[in-house]
């Protein structure tokens, strides 16, 4: 360790200082408690795919470091898309969803399983022996059932069984969900991701479910930033997606957060996973950047404490 001689150099080190002690309440607040983070394929298209899923390893890793039980659900829509493009396969959509035939699931499970899940894994371990790849399949842990006889093998989450979840969370580890399940005869579905991960969180009585996108939040006009809405209520929500606020593929997203708090999860958040260290400014500063969701109504004044 060298003197901090320079100016420039002391002010850096006081800067770098000072996010640590802002960081220090919430550490306290939520070490041994579980966080649940669906990290989308679209939050990877900020800064690159390498450097993304780099900066989100970090930041999984910190929180793990500091005591927080992460567990992390990821879906794989463009990647799964891609292949089947290389594959030659055309995708065929009802309602906006992807018709899941045979060979399409097969593509799922491969794309899931075997290339995404590999990779969050992998990302996560250059840090030390942290992470640990689970398929919904693995130990009953999600069971679906099928949505619509025309999309195929689309499911819906019928039940979570977290037992296998806590027990790598009781040894210091990060599960990492891909989000396909089973019925009673064991057939594999291909369940919204968004989905999943309010249900695991739910199931695990999380203290906050995390939704990385590639939006700054809620919006009351999508096309207009400055109308980020920063912190809100489950009531507030029904009445957005009501009256029309809310639309398209926010809407899987806001559904999950809205059953997630009622059914016990203490707060829910959607943020930009595209910016470097986006999860770390919203679970350990003060102000946050994204959405906060909460299942009461909010005070006038929101405290340290309640953000």
């Amino acid at each position: 360790m060298s003197d901090l001689n320079d100016p420039g150099e002391v002010e850096a080190a006081s800067l770098k200082a000072a996010v640590l002690v802002e960081a220090l309440p919430w550490i306290r607040r939520f070490r041994g408690r579980v966080m649940v983070i669906k990290y989308g394929g679209n939050a990877l298209a900020g800064h690159g795919e390498e450097e993304a899923l780099a900066s989100f390893a970090e930041d999984i890793v910190l929180l793990a470091s500091v005591g927080v039980r992460a567990v992390v659900v990821h879906g794989g829509g463009p990647q799964i898309g891609e292949l089947m493009n290389r594959l030659g396969k055309v995708p065929e959509f009802v309602d906006g969803l992807r018709v899941t035939d045979g060979e399409t699931l097969d593509i799922v499970r491969m794309v899931l399983s075997g290339q995404v899940n590999r990779e969050i894994v992998a990302a996560l371990n250059v840090h030390g022996p942290l992470a640990v790849g689970v398929s919904g399949e693995d130990a009953g842990l999600i069971t679906a059932t099928a949505r619509d006889p025309r999309l195929g093998f689309v499911g819906d989450v019928a039940s979570i069984r977290p037992e296998l979840l806590t027990r790598l969370l009781a040894e210091d580890l990060v599960p990492v969900v891909s989000t396909l399940g089973t019925d009673e005869t064991g057939q594999v579905y291909n369940i919204n991701a968004d989905t999943v991960a309010g249900a695991i969180a739910a199931a695990l009585g999380a203290d906050k479910l995390v939704y990385l996108t590639d939006v700054a939040g809620i919006r009351l006009d999508r096309h207009d930033p400055a109308t980020r809405v920063s912190k809100t209520t489950v009531e507030h929500l029904d009445a957005l997606v009501a009256d029309g606020t809310i639309e398209g593929g926010m809407i899987p997203k806001v559904l999950s957060c809205t059953t997630a708090v009622r059914a016990g999860v203490a707060q829910a958040h959607i943020l930009d996973g595209r910016l470097p260290h986006a999860l770390l400014l919203e679970v350990f500063t003060d102000r946050g950047i994204g959405t906060m969701v909460t299942g009461d109504a909010l005070p006038e004044e929101t405290t340290e404490e309640d953000r």
